[in-house]
């Protein structure tokens, strides 16, 4: 009997504890969430998606911020919404519009990827964005976190967000070792960032965590002394803050040589350049740069050109090289572009091969050209 009531007594205790831990955990994270809140009233970026909860507006913000720093893409948001104003125009346009608006963001496929979810919604959800992260995800191009942002501002779905500002606040906040940019690693930010996510304001709290990460918890020299989860921040108590978020090593870019022959002819006292549009699965699918062989090393101009000219672009014309260009260098996330122009004046009018076409010379800056070539363009126009 006595043995009885000594085991509940202690089984009482063991659960009085357990509770008491629980709800010490839970008001923490509420102290957290709410320090976190009130920051962001009074230090939040005035910034024109944040005046709006149309998903048609906070999708296309979403998109083109990623990859993009916020003074940027403002200006790219604002000529977007002038050139269309909902979903149906943006659904209508042509893609090389909606390229050359896109023009000098980079990551062109993003732009590709807007204009075909802009049709599919028109035609398949009656131009009505799905009101969930799961039915976003499978709008093409829409992934974990834009669907998790459109939700949680647009129709309050208590679902936490995980980009890059987000795994550095939470990483260095609970010292987490695993690097961010893996699969578990993104699983457990994201298992942290719910555990913190106020439910009654989810989009509030989503955008709180990204801008503290802007402003404040920086990649570099973050300001500590101005944050408001400093109190609890595992990785300032270890005076630790720059060993996080750790991330897997990055992996050398491909390098790839490109030999651009930038080919010009004078018709009815027009000149003419001639302009390929690229339709591969490369890089800058759908714009337009000039006809291009690629090689393995720099080669040499001549070599290029006994090339050029035994595939037949020049035709049995003479021609002259007017001017080979210094290395113009680019870099793209995975790949280091090292590219040459060489200019060739054709004495008559050359046959088209596929993909290239001849554009007036002062038309050329109306397509939709990659950054590398409007570079070079800038120098020759």
């Amino acid at each position: 009997m006595y043995f009885n009531r000594y085991v509940k007594a202690n089984i009482c205790l063991i659960l009085n504890l357990i509770l008491k831990s629980l709800l010490s955990t839970l008001t923490n994270l509420m102290h957290l969430s709410q320090s976190l809140i009130n920051w962001y009233s009074q230090n939040k970026r005035p910034l024109p998606w944040r005046e709006t909860r149309d998903p048609y507006k906070i999708w296309l913000s979403e998109v083109i911020l990623q990859q993009t720093r916020v003074a940027q893409g403002t200006d790219y948001y604002h000529r977007f919404l002038v050139a269309f104003p909902d979903v149906h125009s943006l659904a209508a346009a042509d893609e090389q519009d909606v390229l050359k608006l896109w023009q000098g963001l980079g990551y062109y496929s993003r732009a590709r990827n807007m204009h075909y979810t802009a049709k599919e919604v028109v035609e398949k959800h009656n131009s009505i964005f799905p009101d969930s992260s799961a039915g976003l995800k499978k709008l093409k191009g829409i992934g974990d976190y834009t669907a998790a942002a459109i939700a949680s501002i647009c129709f309050d779905e208590p679902t936490a967000v995980l980009d890059g500002n987000v795994a550095r606040v939470i990483s260095r906040l609970y010292a987490t070792d695993t690097p961010v940019d893996s699969n578990e690693g993104k699983k457990t930010i994201t298992d942290l960032a719910k555990s913190l996510l106020d439910t009654n304001h989810p989009g509030t709290f989503n955008q709180a965590v990204m801008e503290l990460g802007a402003l404040v918890c920086t990649p570099k020299s973050p300001a500590c002394n101005t944050c408001p989860l400093s109190f609890a921040c595992e990785a300032l108590k270890r005076n630790q803050i720059e060993k996080f978020p750790n991330k897997t090593p990055k992996k050398s870019p491909t390098i790839r040589h490109l030999n651009y022959l930038v080919i010009s002819f004078t018709k009815d006292k027009d000149e003419f350049i001639l302009m390929r549009k690229r339709t591969g699965n490369d890089i800058w699918k759908n714009m337009y740069d000039f006809p291009c062989l690629e090689s393995k090393d720099a080669s040499d101009p001549k070599d290029i050109l006994d090339t050029c000219v035994k595939s037949g672009l020049l035709g049995e014309f003479p021609f002259v090289v007017r001017h080979v260009s210094d290395e113009y260098i680019h870099q793209l996330s995975h790949r280091r572009l090292l590219a040459r122009f060489i200019r060739i004046e054709v004495k008559g009018v050359p046959m088209l091969h596929d993909n290239i076409t001849a554009v007036r010379k002062n038309l050329i800056a109306e397509l939709p050209l990659p950054r590398l070539v409007d570079r070079y363009l800038a120098t020759l126009i």
